[in-house]
């Protein structure tokens, strides 16, 4: 490996590992169907990288010889290229995954909960109608996790993606039961008459000024 290619080994972003990690299963893929393959699988407990990305990082992981492509022969009535992992690149993928370093920790950017924290500009009865929504939305992507954990069953070559599932399901699980705890924030508040609306004037919306929490 040139020296040039070690220095971008190191500077792999999390994508390339995850794209190189969907290579590092049976079987050769096409772009397309890695895409496929994260929207049911990565995005859960990650997240799905565009198909653009996806393909960026695929040409990248060529250039480390992490990867290697071939298009298919005229039996296929649309030219296709799939991808393979190879013997460097399952070797530099167990060494990725093997590290010990800390991996740091999840980011979480819940859109609902800024919204929440902006209450005091809101209508009581919208508020609610978003903790819905969120509710209905939930339920739809722990249908999804659990169609793609039948999908892992009994499958030897799976079972680490499916423990990734498992963790997913009670993920989604928690958020429900977060959501039913807040809608009951939200009425208490209501009932108190603490919360206020974005027809209340300025003056009562204002607090002494301080920040609510410490820091």
């Amino acid at each position: 490996m040139t020296s040039s290619q070690t220095s971008k080994k190191q500077d792999l972003p999390a994508t390339a590992w995850a794209v190189l990690g969907l290579l590092s299963f049976p079987g050769e893929r096409t772009g397309y169907e890695l895409k496929k393959w994260a929207d049911s699988s990565l995005r859960f407990f990650y997240w799905s990288p565009a198909i653009s990305q996806i393909y960026a990082e695929l040409r990248r992981l060529e250039e480390l010889g992490y990867a290697a492509s071939a298009r298919s022969g005229p039996e296929e009535a649309r030219a296709k290229r799939r991808y393979a992992i190879t013997g460097a690149g399952r070797a530099a993928l167990a060494g990725w995954a093997s590290d010990t370093a800390e991996a740091g920790p999840p980011v979480l950017k819940h859109g609902l909960l800024l919204r929440i924290w902006l209450g005091h500009l809101a209508e009581p009865e919208l508020l609610r109608a978003m903790v819905g929504d969120h509710l209905e939305r939930t339920l739809g992507e722990l249908a999804a996790v659990r169609e793609a954990m039948a999908q892992a069953d009994d499958v030897p070559e799976w079972a680490f993606p499916a423990l990734a599932l498992r963790w997913s399901e009670r993920q989604h699980l928690a958020e429900l039961e977060l959501g039913e705890a807040l809608l009951a924030d939200l009425a208490e508040l209501d009932a108190a008459g603490t919360g206020t609306s974005a027809g209340a004037p300025a003056a009562d919306r204002q607090g002494s000024g301080d920040a609510p929490t410490p820091g």
